[in-house]
C-alpha cells in the first residue's frame, strides 16, 4: 500500500506548481475496501478518509474512531434525504450537495442538531445527463441560495467526464470557486490528482492507488 508514495507525489507536484506546502490534503477513499486494508493505512498515521455510502460508513467507522483519534470522514457519494440525519452524525464533510431539496433538509437538521458537516457543492462541469451536480450556469445562484440558508458551504467538487481532458474541468471549477469566494476545491482522483493539484485542488480523492483494487460488496 504505497501511501507514502502518494504523499510524496502530492508534495512534489505542490512544489512544482508553486503552491504553498500542505495546501492539498489527501482523502484516502476507503469505499468497498476490507477493514484490514483500511486499518493498515490508519496504522501509518493517515486520518482523512472518504466513503461513498452512508450505510457502509456506519458499519465501518464507529469502531475505527474508538481505536484511532482524530479521524476525519468525508462523504463522496450521492446522498438521499432519508439518509441525511445519519450522514450528519457520521461525516465531517459532505462533497455532494447537488440540489435545493437536499440543501433545505440540511438547513432544517442543522437547526435541530446544532451542527452540520462542511459542504461542497457538486458541479456537473461536463453537463452529463447521467451525472449528478449543479450546472456551471446555475452554480452561482445555488451558492447564494445555500448561503441564504446559513449552510457551511466551503467549496466545489467535480468529477470530469472520462473521455475529456480533466485539466480543463479542474481549471473551470477553480475559476468558478474564485468567482464565488469559495476557498476549497475537491477534485482529482488516482489517475489525475497531480493535474488537479496544478489547478488548485485543496482536496484530492485517491483510492485504488493507495488500497489496490476494490473488493465488491457481498449481496
Amino acid at each position: 500500500m504505497p501511501l507514502a508514495d502518494i504523499q510524496n507525489r502530492i508534495a512534489a507536484e505542490t512544489l512544482r506548481s508553486g503552491r504553498p506546502e500542505h495546501s492539498t490534503r489527501l482523502i484516502a477513499v476507503s469505499k468497498v475496501q476490507p477493514n484490514e486494508r483500511v486499518e493498515e493505512v490508519l496504522k501509518q498515521g493517515h486520518r482523512v478518509f472518504g466513503e461513498n455510502r452512508v450505510q457502509e460508513a456506519a458499519a465501518k467507522w464507529p469502531d475505527f474512531r474508538k481505536a484511532y483519534d482524530e479521524v476525519e470522514l468525508h462523504l463522496l457519494g450521492p446522498l438521499q434525504t432519508n439518509k441525511l440525519r445519519q450522514a450528519m452524525e457520521l461525516f465531517d464533510y459532505v462533497h455532494t450537495l447537488d440540489r435545493m431539496k437536499l440543501a433545505k433538509r440540511f438547513a432544517v437538521l442543522k437547526e435541530e442538531l446544532g451542527h452540520c458537516p462542511k459542504l461542497f457543492i457538486q458541479v456537473n462541469t461536463g453537463n452529463e445527463p447521467q451525472k449528478a451536480g449543479i450546472s456551471i450556469e446555475d452554480t452561482s445562484t445555488f451558492v447564494a441560495d445555500c448561503r441564504a440558508l446559513s449552510l457551511p458551504v466551503i467549496g466545489l467538487m467535480c468529477i470530469p467526464p472520462v473521455e475529456d481532458d480533466p485539466e480543463q474541468h479542474f481549471a473551470m471549477l477553480r475559476d468558478l470557486a474564485k468567482d464565488n469566494d469559495l476557498p476549497e476545491l475537491s477534485m482529482g482522483m488516482s489517475s489525475d490528482f497531480e493535474l488537479a493539484i496544478a489547478q488548485g485542488a485543496t482536496f484530492v480523492r485517491v483510492g485504488s492507488a493507495i488500497f489496490g483494487d476494490r473488493v465488491p460488496l457481498k449481496a
